[in-house]
């Protein structure tokens, strides 16, 4: 079992920046890969971006490239996620999730473990 905690969340003015952390315990050495989503009321969970933790790789939804960055401390078992130039459409409920194997780093089904989410609200 991996257990993910995520924290930064909070309510800023659009075009703000926030960083949001996503903690790590429990059976970290299986983790493979590290994604980010969110969802917003009345919509379905979207894939933003994702880290590969050996490697270091990433990747983007198009929508938040060049705005948000993904990085990682492996020490600390913490993944971190950079998010500037703050939008009211950011608005939602920001999730990490875990992959313990090669997955479609898009879908959310391929993930194992979730946090409980931390909530972002950008006012206009």
């Amino acid at each position: 079992q991996v257990q993910l905690v995520e924290s930064g969340g909070g309510l800023v003015q659009a075009g703000d920046s926030l960083r949001l952390s996503c903690a790590a315990s429990g059976r970290t050495f299986s983790i493979y890969k590290v994604g980010w989503f969110r969802q917003a009321p009345g919509k379905e969970r979207e894939f933003l971006t994702s880290i590969t933790l050996r490697s270091g790789s990433t990747y983007y939804r198009d929508s938040v490239k060049g705005r948000f960055t993904i990085s990682r401390d492996n020490a600390k078992n913490t993944v971190f996620m950079q998010m500037n130039s703050l939008k009211p459409e950011d608005t939602a409920v920001y999730y990490c999730a875990v992959a313990e194997s090669i997955v479609a780093a898009t879908i959310s089904s391929e993930y194992a473990y979730w946090g409980q989410g931390t909530q972002v609200t950008v006012s206009s």
